[in-house]
């Protein structure tokens, strides 16, 4: 039963939430390891009804062994993400999915969101979306935060008019300044998916990013997203929309980046406001020499 299952489910991915063949696979891992563990640890065959009825000692159950054969925080995080979706799409639409807080991340000195957490938060707020093309305007406007360093309002004063997205984006950002800034193919491509999934209409002078009744899309829905799946991944409090902006920019300075460049790309009307990237900067690296150094 559980086999046929997960193929659905593996239907589901491709075709309604439109997950790509790497994603897919991962998910569809995670589901045959979940399962099989739950054979085991149940002594009986895993079929919905069984799926149903799980609770949050069962998940912790997995994750133990899971960490035990040497899964990280990011990856156990990522795996309770997936299972999520898994049950959510077993128990249908009033599924009642176990809760349960993914692992932590220490707290401290204010440092950037990794790449690694970026794109999970990305597609964490795209599987919890109720609508596929909802969850895909999502990814796309997460990663528009973290790939080109936009402000949420930034990003969510885009009109139709940018498509197709080409290697740059003109912006306007504070006081009506305008900036040329870099867009990744990735970026272009996550985009591109949501346009062609909207279900409404995008003109030319109408905004990019849509709400569910086919208006404005408001900064509040795009919070509260992330708000969930930071507290469903185990993420600090400090992972925002705002952040990803952050981490842009740590991530430019720590590969080289000069501050003027970054400032250009971030439309500081100051230098001083770019600098303060600096010392996020050096405390990264206080962080790795803490960890790393044998003396310290």
């Amino acid at each position: 039963m559980s086999d046929t299952l997960i193929r659905d489910w593996d239907a589901h991915l491709a075709h309604e939430k439109r997950r790509s063949e790497h994603t897919r696979r991962a998910y569809i891992a995670t589901a045959e390891r979940f399962c099989a563990f739950m054979s085991r640890h149940r002594g009986s065959t895993i079929d919905a009804r069984t799926l149903k009825a799980l609770t949050p000692n069962d998940l912790r159950a997995y994750l133990a062994d899971r960490r035990a054969e040497g899964l990280g925080n990011a990856s156990a995080a990522r795996e309770l993400s997936a299972l999520r979706g898994f049950l959510r799409f077993v128990g249908g639409t009033n599924a009642s999915v176990p809760q349960m807080r993914g692992p932590r991340v220490k707290k401290g000195l204010p440092r950037p969101v990794s790449p690694a957490e970026a794109l999970q938060l990305a597609r964490d707020v795209e599987d919890n979306a109720r609508e596929g093309w909802a969850g895909a305007r999502d990814f796309a406007l997460l990663l528009l935060l973290y790939g080109a360093g936009l402000r949420i309002g930034e990003a969510l004063s885009l009109t139709g008019a940018v498509m197709p997205l080409g290697d740059t984006l003109r912006v306007t950002g504070k006081r009506n300044k305008t900036r040329i800034v870099p867009i990744l193919p990735a970026v272009a491509s996550a985009v591109s998916r949501y346009v062609a999934a909207c279900p409404w209409p995008i003109a030319k002078d109408t905004p990019l990013f849509l709400g569910a009744r086919g208006g404005p899309l408001q900064p509040g829905v795009v919070r509260a997203s992330v708000r969930s799946a930071r507290r469903a991944l185990g993420l600090p409090e400090r992972t925002t929309p705002h952040a990803l902006r952050h981490s842009f920019a740590t991530h430019l300075l720590a590969g080289g980046a000069d501050l003027r460049s970054l400032q250009e790309l971030l439309g500081h009307a100051s230098l001083a406001s770019t600098q303060v990237y600096t010392a996020v900067d050096a405390a990264h690296l206080l962080d790795i020499y803490r960890n790393a150094h044998p003396r310290a």
